[in-house]
């Protein structure tokens, strides 16, 4: 029981380590702990590596939770259990219940999404007022990424709709430029979130750093 110990513990660390770099972003810009983000994005390349590990340290916890004992082994658990509660941390219900909680840890970037409340900025806005800059931002590494600083940038008062990917650390950002300026998108980003704006391109070809 001891090892399976081992493996469940292992298993949680390793899920954990394997969903800090997407449950940062979401305490960055909805806990305002401004720089949290990229603090922890260097796990995103180890993410795969971290998921199969602890996949393979459930099963050996499974395996050894689930298979046959020897005759000797089961008179020994039965002396034990003679002599000493049970303990509930040893069991195969907490197995599963560790196992649900690694499951929701590692899902985490996929239902990300629920934790950002609908922002809805009614702007009334002209078509000569409206405009579009392309954002390039450095540090996004999954999906959860993108649901923060579309956040961040929508919170914005004048901005009408954002649009980032992590694949290409771009953001896409439609906003009335007599109510907010780019240096504000870009303040935004940095401030809110944690993450590095490398520069921040209008439509018209317009630079602001």
């Amino acid at each position: 029981m001891k090892t399976n110990k081992l493996f469940r513990n292992s298993a949680i660390v390793t899920a954990v380590l394997a969903s800090f770099c997407c449950i940062t972003p979401v305490l960055a810009v909805l806990g305002g702990l401004s720089g949290a983000a990229s603090t922890f994005s260097f796990l995103e390349p180890l993410r795969p590596y971290l998921i199969i590990f602890t996949v393979v340290v459930l099963g050996f916890a499974f395996y050894n939770a689930y298979k046959s004992q020897k005759q000797n082994e089961i008179n020994c658990d039965c002396e034990e259990e003679n002599t000493k509660y049970k303990n509930f941390l040893n069991s195969k219900t907490f197995l599963w219940i560790v196992t649900v909680v690694v499951v929701v840890l590692i899902t985490f970037p996929y239902y990300s999404k629920v934790f950002f409340p609908v922002v809805q900025n009614k702007v009334h806005a002209n078509s000569n007022q409206i405009t579009q800059a392309k954002i390039e931002i450095e540090g996004m590494s999954c999906p959860t990424c993108e649901q923060s600083i579309n956040y961040a940038l929508k919170s914005e008062k004048g901005v009408l709709g954002a649009e980032s990917s992590y694949k290409t650390g771009i953001a896409y950002v439609k906003y009335d430029d007599t109510k907010v300026k780019p240096e504000q998108l870009k303040k935004a980003i940095e401030e809110k979130v944690g993450y590095k704006v490398a520069s921040v391109k209008t439509v018209n070809g317009n630079k602001n750093k």
